[in-house]
């Protein structure tokens, strides 16, 4: 009897399981909130960790840094949208981790929008520490032969 019970468990979370792999999802809306945003010049805040709670507003440039990084973690839309806030970080290395953890996550064209909309002597460094921080994908699929 229990055998049975324990059979028809594994079988329904089989199910539920696969139901999650192939369920329709949600198509994402194209635009971001940096879409919105028309070029201007940089205006600097660290507001941004209002957004992530209270307890976040009055953070250090190193613990803001080390909460970009956990956030970036999370990988989700609510996560990509207070990295693109963390841009605009006074702090250029609270930006350059914002702008790392978006780009490494495939959301390099969001970080390039930025910087095009915001040019400037901030935005040169940010590209050209980028540039060395993230491996092109033609660098990483060929092995290096000797």
């Amino acid at each position: 009897m229990i055998t049975i019970a324990i059979a028809i468990l594994f079988v329904l979370g089989i199910g539920l399981g696969l139901y999650a792999v192939v369920a329709p999802r949600r198509a994402s809306e194209g635009l971001t909130l940096l879409d919105q945003v028309e070029k201007e010049p940089l205006q600097a805040t660290t507001d941004w960790t209002h957004e992530a709670g209270h307890e976040f507003a009055g953070l250090s440039e190193s613990a803001r840094c080390d909460l970009v990084f956990a956030v970036a973690a999370l990988r989700d839309d609510r996560a990509h949208h207070l990295l693109e806030f963390a841009l605009r970080d006074p702090n250029e290395a609270v930006a350059l981790a914002a702008a790392h953890a978006l780009a490494g996550s495939g959301r390099a064209p969001t970080v390039e929008r930025f910087l095009a909309q915001h040019p400037g002597d901030r935005a040169e460094r940010i590209v050209s520490t980028l540039s060395l921080l993230i491996k092109p994908v033609e660098e990483e699929a060929v092995p290096a032969t000797r």
